[in-house]
């Protein structure tokens, strides 16, 4: 782990709750994780399907989440570019950014549910060419280009351009960052292909990582994200009980072609699913066996697919913080016992 940098929490906002419920407990699992020095906090973007994610509108709650916090980065992970008008979105992302004194990291991807795309007057064939011109109007819409028509944007925010990261799936996309000077975003749910159907996620994210160094121009600094499912618990065979419940729930409500079948045993979910889960100590040796994270400079940990509930959420957010990420080269800010009281008080009141 000679390249981590930072620490990072995620959440597509799946806790088993109402919408506005969803945003109040995704709020306060990012304040908990400033509050135990976690470095940034990143939000996915999902339309419609409330089974993949809560939130439509990253950059809103954003602003609502900087409200309550003063130091974590809060990242996009990642606005849909293809569905988005590109010039809105960067007036947007830059009044985010000045409203919370720089903090805001830009992710952005050509994904989302192909299904989702014909709502916006789009096929999901386009992706790629719309998502390239959209990004290519935002950075110059940043750095106070001007747009078709002549006019600029106000007010402008060139640094930002420094602060867009780029998921995806694929070596041409991890050029494409690359060449770009972009950060890369590597997801936990990396498909698989037909021909490798079990692949471990290093298999398929080694390649992208050189392509992406390859492509980088000399003196813009690596930033890769790994984004991966981590979900701690004091004891094992609560983790355990709880990844049960949830991986098995994942599966019916998310079927896959293909998947594995939802009697396997809890073992070859666990495996096939890319989670790491246990105590600490077993969290720990787990993603010590993951060569991809050997080359990441963001560890960026979600509770995903095993969505526990939200005060088991917190407890696995203390343990990353305090056991797991120092263990792993983290060289960010320990636990405070103020903080550790602080925990211990929210489960009391939660339960």
């Amino acid at each position: 782990m000679s390249r981590l940098q930072r620490l990072g929490f995620f959440t597509r906002l799946l806790d088993n709750a109402t919408a506005s419920d969803r945003y109040r407990l995704a709020t306060e699992q990012i304040v908990h994780a400033e509050a135990l020095g976690f470095d940034s906090a990143w939000v996915a973007q999902h339309h419609f399907h409330e089974a993949e994610g809560g939130l439509p509108s990253p950059l809103v709650f954003l602003a609502a989440v900087a409200a309550k916090t003063q130091r974590i980065r809060l990242g996009t992970g990642i606005v849909t570019l293809p569905l988005e008008n590109p010039v809105r979105v960067a007036e947007d992302a830059v009044v985010l950014d000045l409203l919370t004194g720089g903090r805001l990291e830009f992710g952005v991807g050509t994904g989302g549910t192909p299904s989702s795309f014909a709502a916006f007057g789009l096929h999901s064939e386009q992706r790629a060419e719309v998502f390239a011109n959209h990004l290519a109007l935002l950075r110059d819409a940043w750095a106070g280009r001007p747009l078709p028509g002549g006019d600029r944007l106000y007010p402008s925010s060139p640094q930002l351009l420094d602060r867009v990261w780029q998921a995806s799936f694929s070596v041409a996309g991890a050029e494409r960052a690359g060449r770009a000077g972009d950060g890369l975003m590597l997801s936990r749910t990396q498909p698989r292909t037909a021909e490798a159907p079990h692949a471990s996620l290093a298999d398929i994210q080694l390649p992208l990582i050189d392509a992406y160094l390859s492509a980088l121009p000399p003196g813009r600094s690596l930033r890769i994200v790994g984004s991966r499912s981590v979900f701690v618990a004091d004891d094992r065979a609560l983790a355990r009980r709880l990844a049960e419940e949830g991986l098995r729930r994942n599966l019916v409500r998310q079927p896959v072609p293909g998947a594995v079948a939802g009697d396997a045993p809890l073992d070859v979910l666990i495996a096939r699913q890319d989670v790491h889960v246990g105590t600490p100590s077993d969290v720990i040796a787990s993603l010590r066996a993951d060569p991809t994270l050997a080359h990441v400079t963001d560890l960026v940990c979600q509770v995903h697919s095993v969505d526990p509930p939200h005060r088991h959420i917190l407890r696995s957010i203390e343990l990353i913080a305090t056991e797991v990420a120092p263990a792993l080269g983290w060289p960010g800010a320990r636990a405070t016992t103020s903080s550790t009281t602080h925990h211990a008080s929210t489960l009391q009141t939660i339960a």
